[in-house]
């Protein structure tokens, strides 16, 4: 026999669609109902002549038996099944992973790209991923309203948006938008060379877990970003009608096919309609027939007419998946729009939602964008908009160099194995290795070292804040981007990239366990290494420590391969010499190695205004600790030097802070303190006068 699933299986559920028993059939074609048990567990497989008996008795044809790749003809209708209110009284008004995140498109740009990232089938080419916004209004909106069965879902909405609560709340501005303004925002995600929804309706497997369940993570690869399961509710949080409609190719067949498995589904809060109670979820399918399932809404195979009329319409057979958001919404787009007439608002907003889509990709997946010479790149993305299926911003693919040029030469440089180790040309990348202790599991004593990859580049403007230090893991998304601190006065700008677990090289030793370790690290998200109770459960209490460990070594050794010699460049660039001065002891004295003095001073004004200065000073030897004012003031042109108040005094060794005033430790001979000015206390901008850092003895301080 021809054909994809087996016949047993395929026979049982044609007849539990029809609705015919076993006794019925064998009736039908002549024989006994032995014999169809047999063929429905796979114990003996019909002759020729018996399989056209059973197609006329089933009312298809031969064909379509042989190959068992559609179901024989069912009237069953495509329908929204809301699950029933619990027996026991609870009550859920939304679903609770969905507040995990913010309605935000650039969370669900890192989100739903990760999952996809981690998907990837064809490990030799990258995963596509493809963002389409398409805004409907008119007959385009009618028509798509009656694709999902919307007058049959108006109630549930109506009373979902009476309720006052936060879910409510949305749901009532999305019907708003839709019903006054006639307007609705569909978000599809696409992807390829992915797994796609892979499994059985309920049990386990990628459709469930997506489908049916909360906080089930299935990655197909340990390398994987995601590990909590929620990145999925990014997809539901997005949508203002709580709605998301899947259509995916799968990678492993499921019932004979593989193409067009489509589903739907509902969050809503807890509510009752004409006088029923529902729970709060709700799906779009066919009705199943298996017993204990009867009547619950199930996948199910669609023709190209009814996923083009759900905007559903992937571009190849290639496997993956559609996400298709109902009522996109963006709080981010919503505040940064300017508000005006409503239809320059609303192309605004839809403009918005591209450029910030486009934003997130580059921002958070460059690396995994980025090939060499002989290494592939991970992943490919684009965004693109429409308006009732017109073009109105054509289809942007993120391109890696042009939204991050340092850092991708970086990373380029390191695949092509073209790095150095020092920097002495502008073009130029240093690497160098950064040591991570990984703990044994379980709290057992020893660890494992794993050697991180450090590149270091000279920074270009459009990297965006310079002396940044990105780290990323396998899937080489963005984790966490923080300024590298401690930098000496007149360091060159730099972009640092830190690349660790598989990041570094399937080769590299350890890869396997320093990405276990970083991954049970991570947040929902994914966005720090540090303590997190998966960490703590799965290591030790104190197996942070090891995290930041690695943190203080990767930011030293970006320091190394950046820093200039300070008796070579002890005053800093010519720029900042002529801004700052050092305090020369205290106020009306002549420099005294008697009293307390600021040795060498890192400062930098910030896009706000704000000076942002370190000082380490140096302590004369004493048995009672030094009590210092720290002063500033500005070094104007002409007239007195005003002083300007301090927003923030840190203590960072040696010392402590008591009502903005620095408590030397005794004994210590030298300290450090950090301090930010006040921008309301300037008396003109930072960039038109000098800054005087100096320390004062505090009132009351002995002698």
């Amino acid at each position: 026999m021809d054909g994809g699933e087996d016949f047993g299986p395929w026979l049982a559920r044609q007849l539990r669609r029809l609705g015919i028993s076993q006794a019925e059939l064998a009736e039908r074609v002549g024989l006994t109902r032995a014999a169809v048990s047999a063929w429905i567990t796979g114990r003996a497989v019909p002759r020729e002549e018996t399989m056209r008996a059973i197609a006329a008795a089933i009312g298809t044809d031969p064909g379509t038996i042989h190959t068992r790749t559609t179901d024989a003809v069912s009237t069953r209708p495509i329908s929204w099944y809301h699950r029933p209110a619990y027996t026991d009284g609870g009550r859920d008004f939304g679903n609770a992973a969905a507040f995990a995140f913010e309605a935000d498109v650039e969370v669900l740009a890192r989100e739903a790209t990760q999952n996809s990232l981690d998907e990837r089938l064809d490990r030799t080419k990258p995963v596509r991923v493809r963002y389409i916004l398409h805004e409907l209004t008119g007959e385009v909106l009618a028509s798509f309203r009656e694709a999902i069965g919307w007058d049959d879902l108006y109630p549930h909405y109506e009373t979902a948006a009476a309720q006052q609560q936060k879910v409510g709340r949305v749901i009532a501005e999305g019907l708003k938008e839709m019903n006054e303004r006639d307007r609705l925002i569909l978000l599809r995600v696409d992807d390829y060379n992915a797994s796609g929804l892979t499994g059985d309706d309920y049990e386990d497997g990628r459709f469930a877990a997506v489908v049916r369940r909360q906080l089930d993570s299935r990655k197909s690869d340990d390398s994987a970003g995601g590990s909590y399961g929620l990145g999925k509710a990014t997809l539901w949080a997005a949508s203002r009608l709580g709605m998301v409609l899947i259509n995916s190719t799968l990678s492993v067949s499921h019932e004979g096919r593989t193409e067009r498995r489509l589903i739907g589904r509902l969050d809503l809060p807890w509510r009752v309609v004409d006088g029923v109670p529902f729970a709060g979820p709700a799906w779009l399918g066919e009705p199943d027939t298996a017993p204990g399932s009867e009547n619950v809404a199930r996948s199910w195979w669609a023709d190209e007419e009814t996923v083009a009329r759900l905007h559903l319409t992937r571009e190849s057979s290639e496997p993956g998946t559609s996400f298709l958001i109902v009522g996109a919404h963006d709080v981010a787009s919503m505040f940064n729009d300017v508000a005006g007439e409503d239809d320059g608002r609303d192309e605004q907003t839809v403009q918005s939602m591209h450029e910030r889509l486009v934003t997130a990709l580059a921002n958070n997946f460059w690396a995994a964008m980025t090939s060499g010479k002989e290494v592939a790149p991970l992943l490919e993305a684009s965004v693109r908009t429409l308006r009732n299926g017109q073009v109105v911003v054509k289809e942007e693919r993120v391109d890696p160099q042009l939204a991050q040029p340092s850092r991708t030469r970086a990373l380029k440089a390191y695949f092509d194995g073209t790095t150095v180790e020092r920097l002495t040309d502008a073009g130029q990348v240093a690497m160098a290795r950064v040591p991570l202790k990984v703990p044994e599991l379980g709290g057992r004593k020893g660890t494992v070292e794993h050697q991180a990859v450090l590149l270091v580049t000279a920074a270009e403007d459009g990297d965006g804040k310079p002396n940044q230090l990105v780290s990323m893991r396998g899937s080489r998304m963005t984790v966490k981007s923080a300024r590298v601190p401690d930098l000496s006065l007149g360091t060159n700008p730099f972009q640092a990239v830190l690349l660790a677990g598989h990041a570094a090289g399937a080769a590299v030793e350890n890869a396997d366990r320093a990405e276990a370790f970083l991954r049970a690290s991570e947040p929902p998200e994914h966005n720090k290494w540090g303590q997190t109770e998966e960490l703590w459960a799965s290591y030790s209490p104190t197996a942070y420590r090891r995290i930041s460990a690695f943190t203080k070594a990767a930011n030293a050794a970006v320091r190394e391969l950046v820093g200039r010699r300070k008796d070579q460049n002890q005053d800093g660039p010519k720029a900042l010499r002529d801004l700052l001065r050092l305090d020369v002891g205290p106020v009306g004295s002549t420099r005294s190695s008697s009293f307390p003095a600021i040795r060498d001073l890192d400062a930098e004004v910030d896009s706000f205004g704000a000076w942002h200065v370190k000082a380490e000073v140096k302590l004369p030897a004493r048995q009672d600790p030094w009590v210092m004012s720290p002063a500033a003031r500005f070094d104007v042109r002409s007239g007195s030097r005003p002083s300007v108040g301090w927003s923030e005094i840190v203590a960072l060794e040696n010392c402590q802070v008591i009502d903005g005033v620095l408590h030397f430790k005794a004994g210590a001979r030298t300290a450090t303190f950090a301090g930010t000015t006040d921008v309301s206390t300037h008396p003109v901008r930072a960039d038109l006068a000098g800054l005087i850092v100096e320390l004062q003895r505090a009132r009351g301080a002995a002698e």
